[in-house]
């Protein structure tokens, strides 16, 4: 009996010790792979062709305390999808339908409420909104890219504010300076944007708006979502999606050679083969597009020590790097409309 459970045991042991190994293996090569940036031409051979100036105020804008950190159902959030819609109607962008608001309601369970005596369990949110306009194409009008971004954050948690600056200030101004670009030279696709509510929430605004398109499901191609790209602690910009949809590699790649930041793909590995190495796959806006079969590319950086911290504040965002980054979206995305989808 006591031989059969030292045998019993050792196996147990065996098995764990072979997990670990494939863990600390898996780690240190996707470590490697990470840490290897696309090539890139002499830096700095782009000419900037988004306005930096505009997208930095935006973004400083976003996080203001009188915006108050944004949060669904708030005067924070109604103030952004104002700010969003106001500058679709000054660029000229199109809508579906006779507004730029497209509503939506949910349920939402807080976990939080377990331990937080002022938080409800169970709540139904009904005033949310997504953001939505588009630049027609010239040429393939038929074929539509949503550029995705979104503008909600965690508001104010026991009396302090959340600006979030780069989650998701960062993308959001991102979002409106590429969309005054397209504004200004119209696409050959259809590049539709839209600015989501209730990331935070659980990707609410980006579910809603895959499960009601306001275009032909079979249209849609390509899903480009940047959330975080103002600062990154060592200085990579990430691209994830290509795992899933390996064709969407040469454009990345088009995109890295004129790059200022260094262009990294990955994060996009199932936790298991990476040593537990986060997979981004459906931590933002994109993961619903991916849900539906929709290819993605996702624009972010790591995590740093201000995420989801009252400090993610405009001053710690790093100008050069995030006006660099949204070039990166840019020259992506005109590198997806020169496609023949």
């Amino acid at each position: 009996m006591r031989r059969g459970m030292r045998t019993s045991r050792r196996r147990r042991l065996a098995v764990l010790g072979a997990v670990l190994v494939w863990l600390v293996a898996g780690r240190v090569l996707e470590t490697r792979r990470l840490a290897v940036a696309l090539p890139r031409a002499t830096p700095g051979s782009i000419q900037a062709r988004l306005d930096a100036a505009r997208m930095h105020a935006d973004l400083v804008q976003l996080a203001s305390v009188p915006f108050q950190g944004r949060a669904p159902e708030t005067p924070g959030s109604a103030m952004a999808a104002r700010l969003v819609a106001d500058r679709y109607a000054e660029l000229g962008l199109r809508r579906f339908g006779a507004s730029y608001e497209q509503p939506f309601s949910f349920e939402h369970t807080s976990i939080r409420a377990l331990w937080q005596s002022n938080r409800p369990f169970r709540k139904t949110f009904t005033t949310t909104r997504n953001i939505v306009g588009y630049v027609a194409g010239t040429m393939s009008p038929d074929d539509v890219i949503v550029v995705s971004a979104h503008f909600d954050h965690l508001g104010v948690v026991d009396g302090e504010m959340y600006p979030g600056a780069d989650d998701n200030a960062s993308g959001v101004s991102a979002l409106l300076a590429t969309a005054a670009y397209l504004a200004a030279h119209p696409p050959a696709h259809t590049v539709v944007f839209a600015a989501f509510d209730a990331e935070e929430m659980g990707l609410r605004g980006a579910q809603a708006f895959v499960a009601a398109l306001p275009f032909p499901r079979e249209r849609l191609r390509l899903n480009i979502n940047v959330d975080m790209i103002g600062r990154s602690d060592d200085g990579r910009l990430f691209v994830s999606g290509v795992r899933a949809t390996p064709a969407l590699r040469p454009m990345v790649e088009v995109a890295a050679r004129t790059a200022t930041v260094p262009v990294h793909i990955g994060h996009d590995r199932p936790m298991l083969l990476t040593g537990l190495i986060a997979d981004w796959t459906p931590l933002s806006d994109h993961g619903a597009f991916h849900d539906a079969g929709v290819p993605f590319l996702y624009f972010g950086v790591e995590d740093h020590a201000d995420v989801h911290q009252p400090t993610d504040t405009a001053d710690r965002i790093d100008a050069a790097f995030h006006a660099a980054s949204a070039e990166v979206v840019l020259s992506t995305l005109l590198a997806a409309d020169a496609t023949r989808w």
